[in-house]
């Protein structure tokens, strides 16, 4: 059965003494800084009014509150009871396991905390983070392909490729690969394309929730489950099961923001109706 040959690239992209840097680190950081740019760009193009070191107050926010949440998601949804066994490995982030459904609540949850303090409504915020996301999700994707992890299903088509990590040795779909272009690539065309014109509050994050959910579900299909997981409703795994909220969610925002329109911004980019840290009344 024809493959293609898998890369084989190292993990490590260099190392400073004992201290390795890895590419799954590096797409974190370079996510986060890209993103903040793209957040800085849309904050002066929306007339939100943050300034500069608002923007660093809710990157170092959101980059905490990722980190916690897809560690603490992953022991819950993907620990199968193993971490309780051993509760300082939930702390080894070094080791791996991160969810991406669990960083989202954390980010979330962080962005909410901020927009309360910064008097900024939380769904607007979120708006501006949501349209460099997908350039994380790509980067990370990346590094998942690279660390040779969370590979695909057996297949025969073409590009299947042969894992080293993976069991046997049958080609497999690069599922990574699906991934970083869906989740990834995709995603951000569509939300770079849709922020050129100011919307509802909500209504960028919603996209962001709907198009990735459904592509989560979809590339699900050809992704091999976790292997201490395996399909945990019929044919169906974990991944695809926390993506169905999203979806539900993602299509709720948009129909929200559709109903009550883009907001003029005041003098501190807030809706003039809208006292500090107030979300608007109109649903």
């Amino acid at each position: 059965m024809a493959a293609l040959t898998y890369p084989n690239i190292d993990p490590v992209a260099f190392a400073l003494g004992p201290f390795e840097v890895r590419w799954y680190g590096l797409a974190y950081v370079a996510g986060f800084v890209l993103a903040a740019l793209i957040f800085r760009s849309l904050n002066r193009r929306w007339k939100v009014g943050l300034t500069d070191d608002d923007l660093l107050d809710i990157v170092l926010a959101g980059v905490v509150g990722l980190v916690v949440g897809a560690r603490i998601g992953y022991v819950l949804f993907y620990g199968v009871g193993s971490y309780w066994d051993d509760p300082v490995s939930i702390l080894a982030f070094w080791d791996g396991g991160m969810s991406f459904h669990g960083g989202l609540v954390g980010i979330l949850l962080a962005g909410l905390v901020v927009a309360r303090r910064k008097g900024v409504p939380p769904l607007r915020l979120y708006d501006l983070g949501a349209v460099g996301a997908p350039i994380g999700i790509f980067l990370g994707r990346l590094a998942n392909f690279i660390n040779g992890e969370l590979w695909g299903r057996p297949t025969d088509v073409p590009w299947g490729m042969v894992f080293p990590g993976a069991p046997g040795t049958a080609p497999r779909h690069p599922s990574q690969l699906y991934e970083a272009l869906l989740e990834g690539l995709v995603i951000f065309v569509v939300l770079t394309v849709l922020s050129r014109k100011r919307r509802g509050d909500g209504f960028i994050i919603g996209t962001l929730f709907a198009l990735y959910g459904v592509f989560r579900i979809f590339v699900e299909f050809f992704r091999e489950p976790d292997i201490q997981l395996g399909f945990v409703a019929g044919s169906f795994t974990m991944g695809q099961l926390l993506s169905v909220p999203m979806v539900a969610a993602g299509l709720w925002l948009i129909w929200r923001a559709m109903r009550s329109g883009p907001e003029s911004p005041g003098p501190a980019g807030l809706s003039e109706s809208t006292g500090a840290g107030e979300v608007p009344e109109s649903r």
